[in-house]
């Protein structure tokens, strides 16, 4: 009965012990804010920017969750710039939409979605399609792009995403001439969800690959030029070193901390079970003669 009470209890522990560690990890994990699932936007789309840049220096900032728009023709490159930390996986999806009135195209035209990190190279999606075809008698296309989870550390020869600011270029590749110039109306979001320690490795990058701190003057036509001030137009703060809303992480403490703390324990309780299950029985000998 000792036995199987120390072995019982020895699992019990542990199982409390890994809820315990279910429970914490759950805790840290961040909830990546969006749009609901009516459609609405999320509480920061009051707030969310209502143009685009026109070049990296010049990308509209934006957090994710926010829905990010901007009026444009086909053929102009649109930018926009949003963070990501160590361990998240973003994914940006981006909509395209004319009116009515380029309903009378020549011809199908194709869009692109490219996502960039702070040293300005190109990150290739792992799901999504960040190139489609929109239809000559279509009015809106979507797409999708979905990078590698941002890592803490990475080799200088690597092209691993790192944490700090990503571009978002929007464009059209294939179009008739007739049909460059028309006006369109797009729509850009991003989701950070956070991966765990599944995802996590060892090292820290030091600084976050952010951009310096620029600003881009609005003028009354609606032209956009860089500098401090423009004279009829207020500065906007463009591709500045915006932050996730929490931080940049440090980039050592993960979840894997958690588990192998369990683990250990678990171990321990393992082996004190199995000593005590393996070990021989010591009876008193019985008195001589006997």
């Amino acid at each position: 009965m000792r036995i199987t009470g120390m072995f019982t209890g020895s699992l019990l522990a542990g199982v409390l012990l890994l809820g315990t560690a279910g429970s914490a990890v759950a805790d840290e994990t961040p909830t990546t804010t969006g749009s609901s699932s009516d459609g609405s936007d999320s509480s920061d789309s009051a707030e969310a920017p209502t143009e685009a840049g026109t070049s990296f220096r010049t990308a509209t900032a934006f957090r994710p969750g926010q829905r990010a728009t901007a009026d444009g023709s086909s053929g102009d490159y649109l930018y926009w710039v949003f963070p990501a930390d160590a361990g998240q996986r973003p994914t940006v999806t981006a909509k395209v939409t004319l009116p009515e009135s380029a309903a009378a195209r020549k011809g199908a035209t194709t869009w692109q979605v490219d996502v960039y990190d702070g040293l300005r190279r190109r990150q290739p999606c792992v799901y999504g399609a960040q190139t489609k075809a929109l239809a000559a008698d279509a009015r809106t296309v979507e797409l999708r792009c979905t990078l590698r989870t941002v890592r803490a550390w990475a080799e200088p020869w690597s092209n691993d995403p790192l944490p700090g600011s990503y571009y978002v270029r929007l464009t059209v590749l294939n179009a008739q001439e007739v049909d460059l110039g028309l006006p369109v109306r797009a729509e850009i979001e991003a989701a950070t969800p956070d991966k765990g320690g599944a995802s996590a490795v060892g090292g820290r990058l030091t600084v976050p690959l952010t951009p310096g701190r620029t600003t881009v003057a609005a003028a009354d036509d609606g032209d956009r030029t860089g500098g401090d001030s423009a004279p009829g137009g207020a500065a906007r703060p463009a591709a500045s070193g915006i932050e996730p809303e929490d931080g940049w992480s440090s980039g050592w403490w993960t979840d894997r901390w958690i588990w192998t703390a369990a683990g250990g324990v678990l171990g321990a309780l393992a082996g004190i079970a199995g000593y005590t299950l393996a070990r021989p029985s010591r009876r008193p000998a019985g008195p001589r003669g006997v």
